[in-house]
């Protein structure tokens, strides 16, 4: 904020620069007053470099890009619905395809399950339009939701990659205009579900945890998508947990990194505020206050749509130095612990 001259009510006439960085804060010396008996208060100038601009967008749209894993459980669906209303809350249309046919969870997370009435199935049978399969949401009009089959329906014997081909192409030449991001919730494992839904991307991000089976599956599924073409993938690293890192129970992110070689888009750390979030049907990322993931979801949004990446880094602790009084602390400790053998010594 900057205050306006009590007596000209204007604004000063001079010339600042900010730099990189978050919230930086600048004192200023004002210049010479109007009036002599009345000079300028002191002037305060915050701006946050981060938040005050919309990001730019990379690439040409729209940019489909596929969310996968390889193992379940992992956080795809959580992604894909807090990265998608993300974008959209950015000011950027998107459509969320929920490519898991027999097990759709992506409606549910979204709060939209009772506004499902078509899919992809009565789309490609001639049953509807893509417009009525498209489900808008109420809070964001720039996000919509299509599934591709209702739960305990069958597919047809036809449908797979080139049907979702024929999707993406729909969607580029409809009416209302071609979206700017195509996110694509992969099924787990890495059957012909995985293969259908990876066949039009031309992005991936990578959802993992920091455990063994997690990067072995994420491993194998980042040789596939390499040999589909796909050469821009990302990582999400999930449910990560820093004391367990501090105990050396958990692998830290740089670690996960290094066992990958994939570029990081964000770091998610544990929160219980999921599944309360899960359950309601509302995103992480619409809460207020935010929370801790949300705003690490948020972030991973805004580095995908500059094509951006971040970099792990280890924060070594400096040992605590010991000075004369904690010999007393020592002392105290002992004494302590002398009088409670001495009270067990008593009781029995």
């Amino acid at each position: 904020m900057i205050t306006l001259h009590p007596l000209t009510n204007r604004k000063p006439s001079f010339l600042y620069s900010v730099t990189s960085g978050p919230l930086n804060k600048k004192i200023l010396k004002p210049p010479k007053p109007y009036h002599k008996t009345k000079p300028y208060p002191t002037i305060t100038i915050q701006s946050v470099l981060q938040y005050n601009r919309k990001p730019e967008l990379a690439g040409e749209t729209p940019r489909v890009v596929v969310i996968t894993s390889g193992k379940g459980g992992v956080g795809k669906t959580t992604t894909t619905a807090n990265v998608g209303l993300s974008l959209a809350r950015l000011g950027f249309s998107v459509v969320a395809i929920d490519a898991d046919v027999g097990l759709r969870n992506l409606d549910l997370l979204l709060g939209l399950e009772n506004r499902v009435n078509y899919t992809v199935v009565e789309v490609l049978n001639g049953d509807c339009r893509l417009d009525q399969a498209l489900v808008r949401d109420k809070r964001w009009s720039n996000f919509e939701l299509l599934c591709i089959s209702k739960p305990r329906s069958k597919l047809p014997i036809g449908f797979g990659g080139k049907a979702l081909v024929w999707l993406v192409d729909a969607l580029k030449d409809r009416q209302e205009g071609c979206p700017d991001f195509i996110l694509i919730d992969c099924p787990a494992g890495i059957d012909a579900g995985f293969i259908t839904a990876i066949t039009p991307a031309n992005e991936a991000v990578l959802v993992t945890t920091p455990d063994i089976t997690s990067l072995r599956d994420a491993d194998r599924v980042t040789g596939l998508l390499e040999c589909d073409g796909i050469r821009d993938i990302k990582m999400i690293v999930n449910r990560v947990r820093t004391d367990m890192i501090k105990g050396e129970d958990m692998m830290s992110v740089l670690d996960v990194q290094e066992m990958l070689g994939l570029a990081l888009l964000g770091v998610i750390p544990e929160d219980s505020e999921v599944i309360r979030s899960t359950n309601r049907g509302f995103p992480l990322v619409l809460n207020k206050p935010p929370t801790l993931a949300g705003l690490a979801f948020e972030q991973a949004a805004w580095r995908l749509v500059e094509q951006d990446s971040m970099k792990a880094v280890v924060l070594e602790e400096e040992p605590k130095k010991r000075g004369f009084f904690s010999f007393f602390g020592r002392i105290e400790c002992w004494t302590r612990k002398f009088q409670y053998i001495s009270y067990l010594g008593s009781v029995c």
